[in-house]
């Protein structure tokens, strides 16, 4: 079975792309998909449609769409936490600068679940 993760990124720079610090914020998102055998078999990115970037809808709603697994970002709000979690979707927190590097990470099963979603892209008070 295939696995697809979406990452916020900064930029299209594919596996180098470089992590966005907020999942809404994002410009674009990595869209990574893994064969059965945890590896890279599918990498794309795409834009950030959502209305903090000049588009329509929240930008979880839009990747819905995209019926991902996994997502795994630094911070998020809390509605997009709460939207991914009731459709299933496992969100991780983020660790390291690109998507080579998280991925890394996630292979080697070092990312923890997200599990408070954060108010403010800039203000980060998070309550457990």
């Amino acid at each position: 079975m295939t696995k697809k993760i979406v990452i916020p990124v900064n930029n299209e720079g594919g596996l180098d792309a470089t992590l966005a610090q907020h999942f809404g914020r994002a410009p674009y998102f990595a869209v990574v998909e893994l064969n059965q055998n945890g590896q890279i078999a599918n990498n794309k990115t795409v834009a950030n449609t959502g209305e903090h970037m000049g588009g329509t809808g929240h930008p979880h709603e839009n990747l819905l769409a995209l019926k991902p697994d996994v997502i795994i970002t630094y911070a998020m709000g809390p509605g997009g936490l709460q939207s991914f979690q009731n459709a299933g979707i496992t969100v991780l927190k983020a660790e390291g600068n690109t998507v080579k590097e998280v991925m890394i990470s996630f292979n080697e099963g070092k990312l923890k679940e997200l599990t408070g979603g954060c108010e403010h892209a800039h203000e980060h008070h998070h309550t457990h």
